[in-house]
């Protein structure tokens, strides 16, 4: 592991436990403009770790401070997600400059570090999210190349299986999705982060059956 030390940190609230991992693109035209900008004073960006594309691994931000990384935010009822999450950055253009699949060399580190970091903090499956998912309105990385299914097959999050009822009727589906932990506010956004997350295949921000499905197995997942 490498590491650059970020200016852009400050201290975690003590009565605030390490809960939610969070996942992110870089969304910049190189590993070194990242770097550069999550150490940019100005910039007031950052990350506890950054993956580059052939699975080097950044050290920016120590775990035990507060990165600057979810901005506004929202999951299962918080809104300060940075004072009780670790940020992941993996490099990657993202939609603006070129989006392209997450490596097998980057996806392992990937593995490896949120396997470290679990062990460290007690962080639930249901909290390993996407910067999309606690931020629906505003983005959507790491987006749908990222192979979540991969990751909880490793212990690392959640996948969910179809339920066999259907249930297309929108404040249902709207209740479910609070449930699980999204901002509703806006429905189609929030429906789309989810289809970024648990349906990659199809992102249109629209409910369809499988979507339903896929959203009523995570919630009887969770119980």
């Amino acid at each position: 592991m490498k590491t650059k030390p970020s200016p852009n940190f400050d201290l975690r609230p003590a009565d605030i436990p390490i809960d939610v991992l969070v996942f992110h693109y870089t969304g910049m035209v190189s590993a070194q403009a990242a770097l550069e900008r999550m150490s940019d004073p100005e910039a007031e960006v950052s990350a506890h770790y950054m993956i580059e594309e052939d699975g080097t691994v950044w050290s920016l931000v120590e775990e035990e401070s507060r990165a600057w990384h979810a901005g506004m935010a929202y999951w299962r009822g918080d809104t300060n997600i940075n004072a009780r999450s670790i940020g992941i950055e993996l490099v990657n253009p993202g939609h603006e400059f070129g989006y392209a699949a997450f490596g097998f060399p980057q996806m392992e580190s990937a593995i490896k570090l949120a396997t470290e970091i679990l062990s460290r903090h007690d962080i639930p499956a249901r909290n390993v999210v996407g910067h999309s998912d606690v931020a629906p309105t505003r983005k959507s990385d790491p987006g749908e190349y990222f192979n979540w299914q991969v990751l909880a097959s490793q212990g690392i999050g959640l996948w969910p299986r179809a339920a066999d009822h259907l249930e297309m009727d929108r404040p249902a589906l709207a209740e479910a999705l609070t449930q699980i932990g999204y901002d509703v506010s806006d429905f189609p956004a929030a429906l789309k982060a989810f289809q970024r997350h648990f349906r990659p295949s199809r992102v249109t921000g629209r409910i369809d059956a499988e979507t339903a499905r896929l959203i009523l197995g995570l919630t009887q997942m969770l119980g």
